[in-house]
């Protein structure tokens, strides 16, 4: 018989147990085990790109045992529990989807053959998020109020926080419009910034003026509706096979002392042809 989500529970309050528990899995808190949860998403992220489905499924189990063990933990405090994670994640999913669960019950459904536009769908979404933004706010009533980026992680990627930092500042109107010169010029700018940087031999105004540039890059991708974080992970991916065979020619060559930049160059343009060619032809 094949283990089951409580099996998987059992196995982590075993693991915590004071004890007879697992002596890594005890001296860990929440600021320990983030690290570790950001590592697994990261590695489901590169098993779905490589289409390895085996190791994605490993993955996958990794990536779970990370949310098992946050329950855990905030069972021991006191403050939620793998049912109340479940229980808020399932409450706010039929809230969000009124076109599946119309009535707002776990068993409504809509009538077969009426589907519902897509832009109204898109509109609802956005407004049962600002209702439940307001709610928040309420909340705080008697603390800090939020802002508006406050939402926005600080832990997160680089790129990644500065994509969503921007679609939020965007949900308000504060945004480069999308024509020329709009994002196009800022990225100009920005570029011509961080030549007269180089030039000046300022490191320190050059780190600023380097992130103004990958920040306003960010803002093109997304205006094109594309991730960045998935962009980078792809041309990553692609300097990683072609730097193969520019490996490959060193060892022929002897190593890479024996190998000039002129001849580097000259294996990672066929690199770049052999891979296109074989994109090409799947």
């Amino acid at each position: 018989m094949a283990y089951q989500i409580d099996d998987l529970t059992y196995v982590m309050t075993r693991l915590r147990n004071p004890e007879t528990g697992c002596p890594w899995d005890l001296k860990h808190d929440f600021a320990s085990i983030l690290p570790h949860t950001l590592e697994e998403a990261y590695e489901v992220a590169d098993a779905i790109e490589r289409q390895d489905w085996p190791h994605l499924e490993e993955e996958l189990g990794d990536l779970l045992f990370q949310v098992i063990f946050y329950g855990q933990m905030g069972d021991e405090k006191g403050v939620f529990n793998l049912h109340s994670i479940i229980d808020r994640l399932v409450a706010k999913l039929i809230r969000r989807h009124p076109h599946v669960f119309p009535d707002g019950s776990i068993h409504s459904e809509r009538e077969p053959g009426k589907d519902p536009d897509e832009a109204w769908i898109n509109q609802r979404w956005e407004e049962i998020k600002a209702e439940e933004q307001l709610l928040k706010l309420q909340q705080q009533s008697q603390k800090q109020p939020l802002q508006l980026l406050d939402e926005v992680p600080g832990t997160l990627p680089a790129i990644t926080r500065a994509y969503k930092l921007q679609k939020k500042a965007s949900s308000v109107g504060f945004d480069w419009p999308e024509k020329s010169p709009g994002v196009i010029g800022k990225i100009q700018e920005e570029l011509d910034e961080v030549i007269a940087e180089v030039e000046a031999g300022n490191n320190e105004l050059l780190e600023k003026e380097i992130g103004d540039l990958l920040f306003a890059v960010v803002n093109l991708a997304r205006h094109h509706k594309i991730n960045p974080d998935t962009a980078l992970r792809g041309t990553n991916q692609r300097f990683q096979q072609r730097f193969a065979y520019v490996e490959q020619a060193a060892q022929e060559a002897g190593g890479f002392e024996y190998l000039s930049l002129e001849e580097m160059d000259a294996a990672w343009q066929s690199a770049k042809a052999a891979l296109n060619a074989s994109q090409d032809n799947t």
